[in-house]
């Protein structure tokens, strides 16, 4: 197992709407050739992944496994699944020890290259927590042969909200697990807020001192899919990030939004942002990454309502104003256009049930 180098990732990690198979396939050709390193399939509506993490997809999950494999071979991808172990912590018995291993083994079979364990959003009542999750993540590595092995802890931010929502955190977690994993095993974080706006070198470097080892930063921008999120379309290029996260972290992961292809135009700003260095400019980064991926009237169109899409909501939206706008969109015809249209018209609505799926 090695340390992942520095590079950006994408990691389909989002509650909600699903992407489509086609789309996910043209995006992970897209991200490559923009310069992302990495992916990880871990939808958090993926049941197979999650609450029946033991269990194995159907032929047609099957298929779309092999289409992702097969695609990121081609565009030259490191990629591999996000495991999210639902209540093995509080019932690590034999026989779910086993079904873990087995499970291991059948996502590799597919192969992947990096093996990720996810301990994140589980409810759980477990005193000793990391102890527990060390333990499950030694049964994962003892029949792995991925060449990477990432960890999301159940604590994954700073962000007073998990404690209220998941309880108090043990004393010295982050501590336990960075001395009991091994120290090429990356660990992720999402800044000092589940969804941060920025990121900076106090708060990175204080998690590294505690993981003993710099994050592997999993950036909720633009994901859009929480009960507040997704009234927004997060088109917007990225901001309070600059390029020295390259040296502050290992590598540079990002949550996109349930609309796959309005997210090309955050992850591309992103891809410039290391490109550029001092020299990226969000508003400039946008402009171009709206003409990148867009006819020229959308991208007029998109800019113009950026203010509407990203910072007011659909919420705030008038029974004219929204009348209007989807009426706008109507005239266009791509995937970007019908993803706004769909949005309007309340196609990705939150669903509370999606967080017990």
């Amino acid at each position: 197992m090695r340390q992942l180098p520095f590079g950006l990732g994408l990691v389909e990690g989002f509650y909600g709407r699903q992407w489509r198979d086609e789309d996910r396939i043209a995006c992970l050709r897209f991200i490559a050739g923009t310069g992302y390193r990495y992916y990880l399939y871990a939808p958090k509506g993926d049941a197979v992944l999650r609450r029946r993490w033991s269990e194995r997809w159907d032929t047609a999950g099957e298929r779309g496994m092999r289409a992702i494999a097969e695609c990121c071979a081609e565009a030259g991808l490191d990629w591999g699944f996000g495991l999210s172990p639902l209540g093995l912590v509080e019932d690590p018995s034999p026989l779910n020890l086993r079904r873990l291993r087995d499970k291991v083994r059948y996502l590799e079979s597919f192969g992947a290259r990096m093996q990720c364990v996810l301990f994140d959003d589980m409810p759980r009542n477990v005193h000793a927590l990391a102890a527990a999750q060390l333990d499950i993540f030694a049964e994962v590595m003892s029949v792995s042969e991925a060449g990477h092995a990432l960890v999301c802890p159940s604590y994954y931010s700073t962000d007073p909200v998990l404690e209220r929502v998941f309880g108090a955190m043990p004393a010295d977690y982050w501590e336990e697990l960075g001395a009991g994993l091994p120290r090429e095993t990356g660990i992720f974080w999402t800044g000092d807020r589940v969804c941060a706006e920025s990121h900076d070198a106090a708060g990175l470097g204080e998690i590294a001192a505690r993981f003993a080892r710099k994050p592997v930063l999993w950036d909720n921008y633009p994901v859009n899919d929480g009960a507040r999120g997704s009234n927004f379309l997060r088109i917007d290029a990225f901001r309070g990030r600059g390029s020295e996260l390259a040296e502050l972290t290992q590598a540079h992961f990002v949550n996109p939004m349930n609309q796959c292809w309005l997210s090309r135009i955050a992850l591309q700003s992103l891809a410039l942002l290391y490109q550029q260095g001092p020299a990226y400019d969000a508003d400039a980064a946008f402009a171009y990454c709206l003409r990148a991926q867009c006819e020229e009237a959308l991208a007029a169109q998109l800019a113009a309502d950026l203010d509407a899409l990203q910072r007011e909501g659909l919420s705030a939206l008038s029974g004219a104003r929204l009348a209007q706008m989807r009426a706008r969109y109507a005239e266009f015809h791509s995937p970007l256009a019908e993803e706004i249209r769909d949005w309007l018209h309340g196609g990705y609505a939150f669903d509370p049930a999606c967080l017990t799926d």
